[in-house]
């Protein structure tokens, strides 16, 4: 049986050759050949509803160049395509379609290479800026619009591509050279802050209030002197060289104005009976009243002399232990208070617990905190008395903070 565009032999269908290609076998009859014959007409329509939707879909999108893969695959598919029917028109369609596409390409691509020159003229602008947070947000600004600009020819991509890239590059490479260079200048700052802490700290330490409090003058000179750190890093390392020499001069105040004369055994009696009253208020509850009692006791501690007789020594550490008791019952009140805003509607028996357990939380911290003393101690030692007693200061303040701790749990736990 023959067709316009094909034909059946011994029970196979065929479809003719075209444009150069020859005959081509698509099928067998499956029922008769009328049928058979008819079902690939039919394929062949759908063929044809496909480069019209395909050319529909060009002519309604802003975005033609996307469609021309989609041309070409279709296109190629034609030529083994079984179906029945004249491809040739639509070969040449899809052709013409092609050559559609493809100058409306060249355009795109020429208007995309005069954007993407303006942008390299705009990196090159700013690529030796200074101003780095600004120009830093600018080439954020300029590499999105070159992403969201469209290619350009093959031939040249790889060179727009490098000129743009290289002055990106030039830009953020000058600003890590930068910061890598403050990064290390302040590494070396830091170094002299923490160098003027320890002398801070043996300043403080040494029995002679003048020699301490020229030591005092000169390194809060050289402090003011030192480059600049981050401010992170600063601050902790100001806080405590600040307060060390805020006590150095404190106590050269001290010792030029000594004020009044006791007789050992005046200070002896007035600080036993700072210790009695200290006492009594250690085994109170906490209270407004009894902090503003303590700070006002304090504020009496640095009106006797500095230099207390060796009577005074016993009662003058039962002074620090229960003064610490005060505050740091004071401290853990605001702590249980923080935590539970009904702190003061549950019953003392659950207020004592929630203090056990915040206290304990404390004292393991402590704790942990004198081990590792205990332990690197001797890494730390060196062969100045200075540096020893300072040492001999720290390990005695934190075994105090772990005593004045367990005390306060032994009120707390039910009897």
């Amino acid at each position: 049986m023959d067709h316009p565009y094909g034909y059946i032999k011994d029970g196979k269908v065929f479809l003719k050759g075209f444009l150069g290609k020859p005959d081509r076998e698509i099928g067998e009859v499956k029922e008769d050949e009328a049928s058979t014959i008819s079902y690939f007409e039919a394929r062949f329509e759908q063929v044809k509803e496909k480069v019209e939707k395909l050319k529909a879909d060009i002519q309604e999108n802003q975005n033609k160049g996307s469609f021309l893969m989609k041309l070409i695959h279709l296109r190629d598919s034609l030529f083994a395509t079984d179906a029945l029917g004249d491809f040739i028109p639509l070969i040449e369609e899809l052709n013409l379609q092609e050559t559609y596409l493809n100058e409306i390409i060249q355009a795109n691509r020429t208007k995309n290479l005069e954007v993407k020159k303006g942008l390299i003229l705009e990196a090159e602008a700013m690529k030796n800026d200074t101003d780095w947070k600004e120009t830093a947000e600018k080439f954020k600004d300029l590499k999105l619009r070159w992403i969201k600009t469209g290619p350009v020819d093959k031939e040249i991509h790889e060179e727009i591509e490098t000129q743009f890239n290289e002055a990106v590059q030039t830009f953020f490479e000058n600003r890590r050279h930068f910061f890598e260079g403050l990064a290390l200048q302040a590494e070396e700052n830091i170094k002299v802050y923490e160098a003027l802490v320890v002398q801070a700290r043996e300043a403080h330490d040494l029995p002679d209030a003048k020699m301490a409090f020229e030591i005092s003058k000169r390194i809060q000179k050289e402090w003011k002197e030192a480059g600049k750190v981050p401010a992170e890093k600063r601050q902790p390392l100001w806080d405590e060289f600040s307060k060390l020499n805020n006590r150095i001069f404190s106590r050269f105040k001290r010792t030029m104005n000594p004020g009044p004369q006791m007789h050992p055994r005046e200070v002896v009696r007035k600080i036993e009976q700072m210790v009695e009253e200290l006492k009594k208020m250690a085994h109170q509850p906490s209270s407004r009243a009894i902090t503003e009692r303590a700070k006002a006791i304090q504020e009496d501690w640095k009106k006797l002399p500095p230099r207390k007789p060796k009577e005074a020594n016993l009662p003058a550490r039962s002074y620090q232990f229960f003064m610490d008791i005060v505050f740091e019952k004071a401290f853990l009140e605001r702590l249980a208070h923080g935590k539970y805003p009904d702190f003061d509607d549950k019953p003392l028996t659950d207020q004592n617990q929630i203090k056990s357990a915040i206290l304990k939380d404390l004292l393991h911290r402590d704790q942990g905190e004198l081990q590792t003393m205990q332990e690197n101690s001797d890494n730390f030692r060196v062969q100045t008395p200075d540096f020893e007693m300072m040492m001999r200061k720290k390990l005695s303040g934190l075994k105090r903070k772990v005593d004045v701790k367990n005390y306060i749990l032994k009120q707390l736990s039910p009897r």
